[in-house]
């Protein structure tokens, strides 16, 4: 039997291992259409490759997903993330779970997956050719014919297996829906937010280890980590909030307000309550002087002026009309989006 896998990504790399595996007198060939193979994993993680979620439980695992999360519950049922955990480790690669459960090789290095996959393909005899961009799948009896760009040979496989990733565009993915494949137009799923009109990007740099973003006339919302950056916003909070709203965000041309709780508590009196006992118990502090909720010291001299509030203001000075101006600022400041950046070198889509 002849298996061809287009794409040398990890999908593409793990199809071709467990085809092996499962079918060891198989011929099994990779088929990258690049230069590279596995580059994606090279950046993944900021270099180190996030390789999975240590979640407990499948439930927890398919609501990570922005979309399919029933369709990816029985996927899961048959290989999850603890399999993966499980997959590596068996294969050399000690992993380690972090505090927000994500998942990195204790060496703290891609490379290290990417070694692990290498091994594996060269254990297996499986072949892996550059250059080969696919361009056609074509029946041919009980086998598909592969054409190739700028190749007039053709080929024959019992089985081909696509893992050629996203496109940006729906022309890029014609020669799948050829086949009879419903195609899904893709839109970016994964991108940070542009506001050129903003002051706050003088803040790049700064990072709000839990703030709440909403998109205001949605029911979009997302918590986390919050990055200011010299363009807009970006962390994961963002990046969330992009993947869940790609399509919606893309109906509205990536102009609309984003709404945010620099310090994700919703509630109004509890706020009241809290900045009442600092009220209380520093009454003749400057307000610069004392940070609620460990914000970061740029980031609350920031809306302090959002708020108009005079960094030679003492809390006792704040009175009813002060405070309801900072709880404004602190749990539903609103700024501006015209566009959108796509995060690093990782381009991922909703659709395909």
């Amino acid at each position: 039997m002849k298996v061809a896998i287009i794409g040398g990504g990890a999908a593409g790399f793990f199809s071709a291992i467990q085809a092996k595996e499962n079918y060891p007198d198989a011929q099994v060939v990779l088929l990258e259409k690049s230069k590279k193979i596995l580059s994606k994993v090279k950046i993944s993680g900021g270099g180190r490759c996030n390789v999975t979620n240590g979640c407990a439980t499948i439930k927890i695992l398919a609501a990570g997903y922005p979309r399919g999360e029933k369709k990816l519950k029985k996927a899961f049922r048959t290989f999850n993330n603890q399999d993966t955990k499980a997959w590596f480790e068996a294969r050399g690669v000690r992993l380690k779970t972090e505090a927000d459960n994500r998942v990195f090789p204790v060496s703290d290095s891609s490379q290290s997956i990417i070694d692990c996959l290498l091994r594996e393909v060269r254990r297996l005899g499986i072949g892996v050719e550059l250059g080969k961009g696919v361009v056609a799948i074509e029946p041919k009896g009980e086998q598909l014919r592969l054409s190739f760009a700028k190749e007039e040979k053709t080929r024959l496989y019992d089985k081909v297996i696509v893992a050629a990733g996203g496109s940006p565009k729906r022309t890029g993915l014609a020669w799948l829906e050829t086949l009879g494949h419903k195609i899904e137009s893709p839109v970016p799923s994964l991108f940070t937010f542009n506001m050129p009109k903003e002051a706050i990007k003088k803040l790049m740099g700064v990072v709000v280890e839990d703030a709440l973003v909403s998109v205001q006339s949605t029911k979009l919302k997302a918590n986390g980590p919050l990055l200011i950056t010299h363009w807009g916003m970006s962390g994961p909070a963002i990046l969330k909030l992009s993947s869940f709203g790609a399509r919606l965000l893309s109906e509205k041309d990536y102009a609309f307000k984003a709404q945010v709780n620099w310090i994700n508590v919703p509630n109004y009196e509890a706020v009241l309550n809290d900045l009442k006992e600092i009220v209380a118990t520093n009454p003749n502090k400057l307000l610069p002087n004392i940070r609620p909720y460990n914000l970061p010291k740029r980031m609350w001299f920031y809306l302090l002026e959002r708020a108009g509030l005079p960094d030679t203001k003492k809390w006792n000075e704040l009175g009813k009309k002060g405070l309801n101006k900072l709880i404004t600022t602190l749990t539903n400041d609103v700024y501006e989006v015209h566009g959108k950046t796509t995060f690093k070198e990782e381009f991922v889509t909703c659709g395909g």
